[in-house]
């Protein structure tokens, strides 16, 4: 059968878990977060303004139609810059993130943010951010007499990912225990980081993500030549056809 990707793994991302995530994450995660939100809403006022003065020919909302299309154009530009020169230290803050969830994770806790977690690791078949190694920074798994070994991480088969993950730690089928501990090269789990993972699909989709990039710049561009074109055939200006509420 054919390996899923990570792109179709994280597409189902768990919605209700983005809030603890949003809770835990640095101060450049959050300015992102705020920035795409203002994006967004005004990208919705823009659309209202630049269809109410194409429909009823309002030449001072359509310039206001071309500004803010040119707004959001060199605000996607400085962010596409920002983020290719500050990819290392992001990188960086990212794995903080997860290697402290790592180390505070506990057993049955029902913490949404490690619920999250787990689901990550079973869908992208990875293991801890750099190596499962990470894992033996857990005071609670690594205090286990027995082979005990994050749920998430295990090894499955390809229809198994389909199935919601499961959580916590558990026990080896094999053996109960052995004269060194819960010895982490023992554990049937993935050996491959996470951060391994994001990097290999992000090269591997590169030419895609361009594409996108490329496409949503020339849509803004052709409604920017659009709304130009309108506003110069409105030769006058008449306020008495925008719709009173």
């Amino acid at each position: 059968m054919p390996r899923p990707s990570a792109s179709g793994s994280l597409a189902h991302f768990p919605s209700q878990q983005l809030p603890e995530a949003a809770e835990t994450s640095s101060s450049s995660f959050k300015v992102a977060a705020y920035v795409f939100i203002s994006v967004g809403a005004l990208t919705m006022l823009m659309g209202f303004l630049g269809c109410l003065g194409a429909v009823n020919e309002v030449r001072c909302l359509l310039g206001m139609y071309f500004a803010f299309l040119l707004l959001i154009l060199i605000a996607q530009v400085t962010a596409g810059v920002f983020f290719y020169f500050n990819m290392g230290q992001l990188k960086q803050e990212m794995g903080s993130i997860v290697t402290k969830l790592i180390h505070n994770y506990t057993d049955g806790s029902g913490d949404g943010l490690q619920e999250a977690w787990d689901y990550v690791q079973a869908q992208v078949k990875c293991c801890g951010w750099v190596s499962f190694l990470n894992w033996t920074e857990n005071t609670e798994l690594m205090n286990r007499s027995n082979i005990t070994f994050p749920c998430s991480c295990k090894k499955s088969d390809e229809d198994d990912t389909l199935m919601m993950p499961q959580k916590g730690f558990c026990e080896a089928p094999f053996g109960n225990g052995t004269q060194s501990g819960n010895n982490p090269e023992d554990w049937p789990v993935y050996q491959e980081g996470c951060m391994e993972k994001v990097q290999g699909w992000l090269q591997e989709n590169l030419g895609v993500i361009l594409g996108v990039c490329v496409g949503v710049a020339v849509i803004e561009l052709l409604g920017m030549f659009l709304s130009m074109f309108l506003c110069r055939r409105v030769h006058s200006e008449d306020y008495s056809k925008v719709p009173k509420y």
